[in-house]
């Protein structure tokens, strides 16, 4: 996914602040996609140099603070996204979760200290999910395509959740046949 065109599908939908983008993604596509500054600020400072948005420098409120930059989407941005819209869409299933990357890696190391790993990430799972169920329902008054999304988040939470105490189950199996 590139953040260009997620920069510039955001800015559809209403002008933003850089850290109201990133929220913004966080919030709603992380089971999909994470950015982090050092990625959006670049991206941002380069759309703004190719015309693909503006920026205004909004000044600070009353209790002051810096100024903020405010994003616009520009014609040639929205021409350059509808060109992404509807070109071939990638073709890779990409799942990107820096727990199981780490997963992959718990044979190598303490297997009492990976099975509590584990437990910790349940909860992280758990808690994503009672937020996302609890969402929904905001979810379903919004377009069909961001209501589907949100469902497929909530989906892939569940998958994810199942898998992951099934896996417990099977590494406190295994743990426990050792120490027999």
């Amino acid at each position: 996914m590139s953040i260009k065109y997620t920069i510039l599908g955001l800015l559809h939908y209403r002008d933003m602040h850089g850290y109201r983008i990133k929220e913004h993604i966080e919030r709603h596509f992380g089971h999909m996609w994470t950015i982090n500054y050092g990625q959006l600020y670049p991206a941002l400072k380069s759309m703004h140099e190719e015309g693909l948005i503006d920026m205004v420098e909004v000044a600070p409120s009353d209790n002051g603070g810096p100024n903020k930059k405010l994003y616009k989407i520009t014609g040639k941005g929205k021409k350059a996204f509808q060109g992404w819209l509807h070109s071939k869409p990638e073709r890779q299933m990409f799942l990107r979760d820096p727990f199981l990357m780490r997963f992959i890696f718990f044979g190598f190391g303490d297997p009492e200290k990976s099975l509590h790993i584990v437990d910790e990430q349940i909860h992280v799972y758990e808690d994503q999910l009672k937020l996302r169920r609890q969402n929904l329902s905001r979810w379903r008054r919004q377009e069909s395509h961001v209501r589907l999304i949100a469902e497929l988040g909530l989906s892939l939470n569940e998958m994810y959740l199942q898998w992951l105490l099934r896996a417990r189950g099977e590494i406190a199996s295994n743990l426990k046949t050792k120490e027999s």
